[in-house]
């Protein structure tokens, strides 16, 4: 069988993807092994001089270990938000001070980009794009230091608004265009995404007065599984000191109203992922509620929050527009000050 050509739809059959040792990776394989397309191998060939050191009969290109050292590093510095040509120079140049090579450049963290790799993100923060690209590679480690860079220098609210929520977005929408493609790119962003809000959640607080307000409960209706929008406001709701009982994904109604019975909740928060899930019947029997000695019956508030409550009439319960317009309604009923954004930094 012949090699990968140059030209452009060419598909590189599964036993070209191992390395000869003695003329390296074809595009398509590196292609594979980058995250990227063997397109954007050839253009940055072309527009930065980033080549393969071997071109097998003047067409097919074969990869070097330094060849792909030098590509590895490329592909880490524009997931960073690095200027592609920036990224180039930098890459070629080894980034690194004792081997001659110029300091690695750092990634603006307010820029925002309408370049979207693989992904289609639009008009989102720098961020979005190094962490789509980070994400498609399966770069696990830069997936990580990606979003805690996020919200370490953003804050929580922030990061999970302008960084991980689009991002989440972009990969659903590549999934639903793409059939089954894309599916463990979902899994390990979700993954990582979770690990670094937990990170970020401090151990749950205590309300000490027995007769002053009880903890926010967090839960997903049965059957819902997502439960990101969760973690992320019980780590938003932990930073503002805040009491919680996170349940997580699907809880069964009737344990949802144990739940509820057992805790006295302030406030109950259901996240419904899908229009299937969410369930207005089993909200009002949450809402209705009570607890307490005759004459001073408490009842909780209820919070709808996810797509699935969209267009659903949930009268008497609260849908917040935003995460932030969420830790604001919740903080009130605790009679604290409006939200304040914790220091940057690791908690």
């Amino acid at each position: 069988m012949s090699d990968e050509p140059d030209g452009e739809g060419t598909r590189t059959r599964p036993e070209q993807v191992s390395q000869d040792p003695a003329t390296g990776l074809t595009t398509g394989a590196l292609a594979r092994r980058l995250g990227v397309s063997p397109t954007t191998l050839r253009s940055w060939d072309r527009r930065y001089g980033i080549g393969p050191a071997v071109r097998a009969d003047g067409r097919h290109r074969r990869w070097t270990p330094r060849d792909i050292a030098v590509l590895e590093a490329m592909c880490r510095l524009t997931s960073a938000g690095v200027p592609p040509a920036e990224a180039a120079r930098a890459a070629k140049g080894r980034a690194s001070p004792e081997q001659g090579g110029d300091p690695l450049p750092s990634a603006t963290p307010r820029a925002r980009s309408r370049a979207a790799g693989t992904l289609p993100l639009g008009d989102v923060r720098q961020e979005c794009r190094g962490l789509a690209r980070a994400a498609v590679r399966l770069d696990a480690p830069a997936v990580e230091e990606q979003l805690t860079a996020a919200v370490d220098t953003h804050g929580l609210a922030v990061a999970w608004q302008e960084v991980m929520v689009p991002t989440l977005h972009a990969v659903g929408r590549k999934w639903a265009s793409s059939g089954d493609r894309y599916v463990e790119v979902e899994h390990l962003l979700s993954w990582h995404m979770s690990t670094a809000l937990r990170r970020r959640t401090l151990p749950p607080a205590r309300h000490g007065d027995a007769l002053g307000p009880g903890p926010v409960v967090l839960a997903c209706v049965p059957g819902e599984q997502h439960t990101l929008a969760l973690e992320a406001l019980n780590a938003g709701l932990s930073e503002l000191r805040l009491p919680t009982r996170m349940f997580g994904s699907a809880v069964p109604a009737e344990a949802l109203t144990a739940a509820v019975e057992r805790t006295g909740p302030a406030a109950v928060v259901l996240w419904a992922q899908a229009r299937s899930t969410a369930s207005l019947p089993l909200a009002r029997h949450v809402a209705g509620a009570q607890w307490g000695v005759k004459g001073a019956r408490r009842r909780p508030l209820v919070m709808l929050g996810g797509p699935g409550w969209l267009g659903r009439s949930g009268h008497g319960m609260l849908r917040p527009t935003a995460f932030e317009d969420a830790l604001d309604t919740l903080a009130g009923l605790y009679a604290a000050e409006p939200p304040v954004t914790p220091a940057h930094g690791p908690a």
